[in-house]
């Protein structure tokens, strides 16, 4: 499975929605608070573009040799329809500077997040996260594939993915179409594909790949594998 800062570093370069929350800076819009990209550094520290009039901008600029404290608060949604959305949240805090030299868009600063800490809760569980830990993590291979993916899963193979619960044995039994329950693909990484049976007693059940992929032909191989083992 993978570790607790891969999943955290995962959603950081994710296009999941994400707030950055720092003490003062009450009131301000959803927008206000949500950077047009993020991204990490090589020293793992994360870099956040925002709008130069954005209240957190005013805020780090103010602050300027005072330690600013900040935490960036990831929301994660799946992105097909599915009871309960929501996937997981993940906190990155640690304090906060400009670093106007490196923002690349007219009317934008780039802020530098210095990680102190980090914790995620999500599918796999919740876990906190050292600063060195997230430095030496990798995000999954498939993060930026992975929206259109399970869409693509949802729409056109919905058939075959509903055939895996026979891979459950018993577990699997009464999740055909016939007994009420949908089998939604909810998340897909390099080790194996998630899918939630819905119905009066919804559950999760995981899919895990022969080996780990590491691009998208390597998951077409595997999914071809694991729908014809279904399939038999």
């Amino acid at each position: 499975m993978p570790s607790a800062a891969e999943r955290t570093r995962t959603l950081v370069q994710s296009t999941s929605s994400a707030v950055l929350l720092v003490p003062g800076v009450e009131g301000a819009r959803f927008d206000q608070l949500s950077p047009q990209a993020r991204a990490f550094g090589t020293d793992g520290e994360v870099f956040l573009l925002f709008p130069v009039d954005s209240p957190v901008v005013r805020a780090a600029t103010h602050a300027q040799d005072d330690e600013l404290s900040a935490v960036l608060e990831i929301t994660d949604v799946a992105p097909v329809a599915v009871p309960h959305r929501i996937r997981g949240r993940a906190w990155v805090s640690g304090w906060l500077t400009c670093a106007p030299g490196l923002a690349t868009e007219p009317g934008s600063m780039m802020l530098r997040l210095e990680v102190g800490e980090a914790s995620v809760d999500d599918l796999w569980g919740a876990s906190a996260v050292e600063a060195e830990e997230l430095a030496r993590a990798s995000a999954d291979p498939l993060v930026a594939h992975e929206t259109e993916l399970l869409q693509h899963l949802d729409t056109a193979h919905s058939d075959q993915v509903q055939a895996l619960a026979g891979l459950l044995g018993e577990r699997g039994a009464d999740t055909g179409a016939g007994a009420g329950r949908r089998a939604v693909p909810l998340a897909l990484d390099r080790f194996g594909l998630r899918v939630r049976f819905t119905g009066d007693k919804p559950f999760d059940a995981r899919f895990d790949f022969p080996e780990p992929v590491r691009d998208i032909t390597a998951l077409r191989r595997a999914m071809h594998t694991l729908f014809e083992a279904a399939a038999h």
